[in-house]
């Protein structure tokens, strides 16, 4: 996500394609040791809207984070818990805890402080965006939980990151611009994170559920207000702070109450920022 900040005068078509590719590049020989058997799959369908919509998502996270601050970019990003259960009700029927209605009133009522809903914000969208980016994050996971129920983790890592790298090929040839200097880096970086992000997420859910790891996945806003500070001197307001407390606390408490109620099912994250938002074993 730093990396994708940093690189604000790369256009986000090439920064989506290098964040996929490489991450296919760099998964692609382990997942195919064996052959092509992992690649098996009757929901192809399925593996194509999962890819699209993280696409998307990843799309508009980038757009969003050049322009907002680091934190803030990824902590509307990573709101996706909130959206999980209102996709599932819609698109599988599944109805909604009155626990975990609680719980996404506490987050939502935590993006509005975040927000802060002005004119403003009408003429400098790059929030709602993020939060956009959220919406069809939750979307994909709820796509990947339906996959998972038949097709393994490195059969629905493969399709996501082959699909999506074809998919940003045409923008990437429209939107080029040769790197110059550290762009190099930037776009390196967010692939080599990316495929490490997912990789450090696999290996923590064959030791650990989603109930236990939740609250660990949120510390990406902590690092994220590091860096922020670190590198563009981002400073929050005390109503930002207890809007980033109340959406962590409102996103945790929509896992650890889904987690309950489908023990035996996992979301695999697509996204920028590499997480995991549900499951359990």
């Amino acid at each position: 996500s730093a990396f994708g900040k940093a690189a604000a005068d790369v256009p986000t078509g090439p920064l989506v394609f290098f964040q996929n590719g490489i991450s296919l590049l760099l998964f692609a020989p382990f997942i195919l040791r064996h052959g092509t058997k992992e690649l098996r799959t009757t929901r192809i369908g399925l593996h194509v809207v999962r890819a699209l919509t993280g696409l998307l998502s990843q799309a508009l996270f980038f757009i969003a984070v050049k322009k907002i601050a680091l934190v803030d970019a990824v902590l509307l990003a990573n709101a996706a818990p909130l959206f999980i259960p209102i996709v599932a009700l819609v698109w599988m029927r599944t109805s909604i805890r009155p626990a975990v209605i609680a719980s996404l009133l506490v987050g939502f009522v935590g993006v509005i402080m975040i927000l802060k809903p002005s004119a403003e914000l009408l003429k400098d969208p790059a929030a709602l965006i993020a939060i956009s980016a959220a919406a069809f994050s939750a979307v994909a996971l709820v796509s990947v939980n339906t996959l998972s129920s038949t097709d393994k983790s490195n059969t629905i890592l493969f399709y996501y990151f082959f699909i999506s790298t074809i998919a940003t090929l045409p923008f990437t040839f429209m939107q080029w611009q040769t790197p110059q200097g550290n762009q190099w880096m930037y776009l390196l970086g967010v692939g080599v994170f990316m495929a490490l992000g997912q990789l450090f997420i696999i290996l923590a859910y064959k030791h650990a559920s989603a109930a236990q790891i939740a609250p660990f996945n949120y510390s990406v806003v902590i690092f994220s207000g590091i860096i922020g500070w670190m590198v563009w001197h981002t400073a929050l307001d005390m109503t930002a702070l207890l809007g980033i407390a109340l959406v962590c606390a409102g996103g945790i408490a929509s896992i650890l109450f889904t987690a309950k109620k489908q023990s035996h099912a996992f979301v695999l994250s697509h996204s920028h920022h590499g997480q995991r938002v549900d499951g359990a074993e």
